[in-house]
């Protein structure tokens, strides 16, 4: 592939996955918890329990302020600290019962939306956006899992 045809690529990916996030945050995204908030649950549901280090690297946030998260988590009964079996001085953060139900209820809350808004398409429009979103989603899997790997230090661990 050509240089200006791969540029022009960039281009229309970076513009459909902008166009993507606008939708998502000015019309799926509930305003109860901050987006980072929310991206910390929706981690800490599939990947829990995890170290506050490497939960701030994923989020792309400073240590800092993800204690501070991590401890409104805390307080709203969500989240929980627990001890690293393999290094006790280590604490990890889970998700408790309620920060469970809280994820579920906002993942079916967000299906909900999107499937109202395919809906509304005329029905060739909604089968070309699925069949489209079947071969794009293993792709932004791996953007998403590349994006991680840059933010995080070299030689640090993985997130469990």
């Amino acid at each position: 592939m050509n240089r200006t045809r791969a540029g022009q690529n960039h281009e229309v990916i970076a513009d459909a996955l902008l166009e993507m996030a606008i939708l998502m945050v000015r019309h799926l995204v509930d305003r109860d918890l901050s987006l980072t908030a929310a991206s910390t649950l929706g981690r800490l549901g599939r990947e829990e329990p995890v170290r506050l280090t490497a939960l701030a690297t994923a989020e792309g946030i400073a240590q800092p302020s993800m204690t501070q998260l991590v401890k409104r988590l805390e307080q709203q009964g969500l989240v929980r600290r627990v001890s690293d079996p393999e290094d006790g001085r280590v604490a990890l953060v889970a998700l408790t019962d309620a920060g469970q139900e809280l994820r579920a209820e906002r993942q079916r809350a967000y299906h909900a939306r999107l499937a109202g808004l395919a809906a509304s398409l005329p029905a060739e429009d909604e089968e070309v956006l699925a069949t489209a979103m079947r071969a794009a989603l293993p792709v932004v899997r791996q953007l998403i899992h590349n994006a991680t790997k840059r933010l995080r230090p070299s030689g640090a661990p993985a997130a469990p």
